[in-house]
């Protein structure tokens, strides 16, 4: 009997239509001879079972979130395609957690804890991974800016403590810009995080449990003429994307390392990225994609293929791990 997979993407987020290209090509990847796919796209009022002829998308049923099934068809495995909340910040993982249905996802503890970046350092500390200084504020909260510049010093980055592709990021390079770049991010959620710009090449490297093992792929150096890696970078193709990234062995042992200790001190078991700037001072850790982009052009599916592994090998190993939780 073949197993039910459900690939789950949509979401409420800024990035819900990114998530549906990350779906849509997930889904695409999946080997129909092993597995019966099913694409769910997820809204705040219903879950709909849905297929796609070309850009065209119709309606096949509504999703029972009693059961987590639909038609008759009960999911055995649910894919989780949906960036920002609730499929990466571990609200979703909780619920089919609750429903004992596995993910292909680290656990609703790891998704919370990596969604905001504040969380996620102050876990990380006690690892040696070198982190930038920061400060976190919450919305309301008072905040002085001359004080903040004196602990982090200028450049600094401005971004939301839980988001992702860049939305409310800004890049503070004077005093004079700081309120607008806090109250940028706060449109975004209600905790920011406000670290001190390190200098060097950016990095991203993913990791995942393959017959419990964990694999990391292929480092992959990000090359932009922006002055980051924004959303105009990530999506509107201003930025080149180097795999393998042309790094020395040593910066490279470096990193995989690091991203080995953090899967494990974090108690990974699912698909992550995790994204750090290689600085004069050695690796520097950013922050953790729970939920990373999965579209045909990607950073994940650029690391699979320099593997030497095809979409759908990669995709039987995170669907057959998420099965042997």
């Amino acid at each position: 009997m073949k197993k039910n997979i459900a690939v789950i993407y949509g979401g409420p987020s800024s990035e819900r239509q990114i998530s549906i290209l990350s779906g849509r090509y997930a889904a695409s990847q999946i080997d129909r001879d092993r597995y019966n796919v099913f694409e769910i796209l997820f809204n705040t009022d219903c879950w709909q079972l849905v297929e796609w002829e070309g850009e065209e998308m119709s309606v096949k049923g509504i999703v029972d979130k009693g059961d987590f099934s639909c038609s008759g068809v009960k999911f055995d495995v649910a894919c989780i395609m949906i960036h920002g909340i609730p499929g990466e910040n571990g609200l979703l993982q909780g619920y089919f957690e609750m429903m004992g249905i596995p993910v292909t996802t680290c656990s609703s503890f790891v998704c919370t804890v990596a969604f905001n970046k504040y969380s996620c350092k102050r876990l990380l500390a006690d690892t040696g991974v070198k982190m930038a200084a920061d400060v976190s504020l919450r919305r309301g909260e008072p905040y002085n800016v001359n004080e903040i510049v004196a602990k982090l010093g200028l450049p600094v980055f401005v971004k939301p403590a839980d988001g992702g592709s860049s939305f409310g990021v800004t890049k503070v390079k004077e005093a004079s810009q700081m309120d607008e770049a806090i109250a940028y991010a706060f449109g975004e959620g209600d905790t920011i995080l406000i670290e001190k710009a390190i200098t060097g090449r950016e990095l991203t490297q993913a990791i995942y449990m393959e017959n419990g093992v964990p694999v990391a792929l292929p480092i992959i150096e990000i090359v932009t003429p922006n002055e980051y890696f924004d959303y105009d970078a990530k999506y509107n193709g201003k930025s080149d994307e180097i795999c393998p990234a042309p790094i020395p062995q040593s910066m490279a042992d470096e990193m995989t390392a690091c991203t080995k200790k953090i899967y494990a001190h974090l108690g990974g078991t699912g698909l992550i990225r995790i994204d750090y700037i290689a600085g004069d001072e050695g690796v520097y850790f950013l922050e953790i994609n729970a939920t990373p982009g999965m579209t045909k052009m990607s950073l994940v599916p650029k690391m699979v293929r320099t593997s030497g592994r095809t979409m759908p090998e990669f995709f039987n190993a995170l669907i057959e791990s998420a099965l042997s939780k």
